[in-house]
C-alpha cells in the first residue's frame, strides 16, 4: 500500500507523485536535435540542473550546426551527448576533427556512437565497434561513451529476426568497457511494453552483460505520429502497444502518455534493487517542452527545473 501514499505534485498541477515514479526518474536524459533545440528558448526552464541532453545527428545535418546546438545547450549547464552515428563518418580523421570541434567549442565529454540509420556507409565505418577500434575517443579524455541498444531486437543487424549479430556486438562492448576509461552504458531504442523490456534486460544480465541500462521511452505526443516513428525506427511486438488503443475510438485522439511503461518499471526497480536498468532516456516525439512538462507533473523533485 505504500504505493499509494503519493506526495502532493510540486508543479501547479493538482494531484499526487508517485514516490516510485519520481525515484525512477531521478537522473533521466532527454533527445533534442539542432531543430527541436532551436524551438526551446530556455533549456533551464525545462530540465533539471544536471540532465544529459543528447544531440541526435541525423544524416544531412552539418557538423557545425551540431556544434552550435551542443556549444548553446553546455552554456546553459547541461552535459551534451552529441551522437556519432559511424555510417555518415567519412573516415578517422573526420571523427577527429569533429571530437575536436565538439571538444574545443563546446566542451563535449561524452558521446553516443552507433551505427546510424543508412543502409550502406558513406566511409570507412559501419558501426560503433569500429570508432572505438580508433581509441579516439580514449585519446580525448572522453569521460563516458554510450552505446546502442535494443530491447526487441534489431532488424538491421539481425534481418532474420534472430538477435545474434546484436548478442555478439553487446558481448565486444561488454569487453571493451573493461579496457576503456571512460563510463559506458546502454541507451536503448524506445518501446511501449514494460514486460518485453524486463525480460531483455534480465537475459543480458544473466548473459554476463552488466553495462547499465539507460532505456528508451517515447515522450508524449499524439498516437498517429508515434506509430509512425515507432514502424521508421524498427519498433518491435511493443508497436501492439498503440495498435491496441488507435482500436479504442475514446483514445484515439487523446496523445499517448508514457505513464503506464513508466510506473510498471519504476515497480519493477522499486522491487528488484538490483534491475539493471538505472536511467529513463526520453525521446520527445510530441515535442521537447510537451516531454519535460509530462516529467515535471510526474517526477517531483527528480524533474524539478533549473530555474525553479
Amino acid at each position: 500500500m505504500a504505493l499509494l501514499n503519493f506526495k502532493k505534485r510540486d508543479a501547479a498541477e493538482n494531484g499526487p507523485v508517485n514516490p516510485t515514479v519520481e525515484a525512477f526518474l531521478q537522473g533521466y536524459s532527454i533527445e533534442v536535435m539542432p531543430r527541436t533545440a532551436e524551438k526551446v528558448e530556455d533549456f533551464r526552464a525545462l530540465l533539471p540542473e544536471g540532465t544529459r541532453v543528447y544531440i541526435a545527428h541525423i544524416e544531412g545535418t552539418p557538423i557545425e550546426d551540431m556544434v552550435k546546438t551542443a556549444k548553446r545547450i553546455a552554456a546553459e549547464g547541461y552535459p551534451v551527448m552529441p551522437h556519432f552515428p559511424a555510417r555518415i563518418i567519412k573516415d578517422a580523421a573526420t571523427l577527429e576533427n569533429w571530437i575536436s570541434m565538439y571538444q574545443g567549442e563546446a566542451g563535449v565529454e561524452q558521446a553516443l556512437l552507433l551505427a546510424g540509420g543508412l543502409d550502406k556507409p558513406q566511409g570507412d565505418f559501419d558501426s560503433s565497434m569500429q570508432l572505438m577500434e580508433t581509441g579516439l575517443f580514449d585519446k580525448a579524455g572522453f569521460k563516458r561513451l554510450h552505446v546502442a541498444g535494443h530491447p526487441e531486437g534489431n532488424k538491421d543487424i539481425d534481418p532474420d529476426g534472430s538477435t545474434k549479430n546484436v548478442d555478439d556486438a553487446l558481448r565486444w562492448k561488454q569487453k571493451f568497457s573493461e579496457t576503456t576509461d571512460a563510463e559506458m552504458a546502454l541507451a536503448t531504442q524506445f518501446a511501449f511494453d514494460a514486460k518485453p523490456i524486463i525480460e531483455w534486460a534480465d537475459g543480458l544480465k544473466a548473459a554476463g552483460i552488466d553495462l547499465p541500462i539507460h532505456i528508451g521511452i517515447a515522450g508524449p505526443a499524439k498516437l498517429q505520429t508515434l506509430i509512425k516513428f515507432a514502424i521508421a525506427c524498427g519498433v518491435g511486438p511493443s508497436l501492439k502497444v498503440l495498435q491496441k488503443r488507435a482500436m479504442d475510438v475514446s483514445k484515439l485522439l487523446l496523445p499517448y502518455e508514457p505513464t503506464d511503461v513508466i510506473t510498471e518499471l519504476a515497480n519493477h526497480k522499486a522491487a528488484n534493487p538490483d534491475f539493471n536498468i538505472t536511467n529513463v532516456h526520453f525521446f520527445p516525439l510530441g515535442g521537447v517542452k510537451t516531454n519535460a512538462n509530462w516529467a515535471i507533473n510526474n517526477g517531483g523533485a527528480s524533474a524539478k527545473p533549473a530555474n525553479t
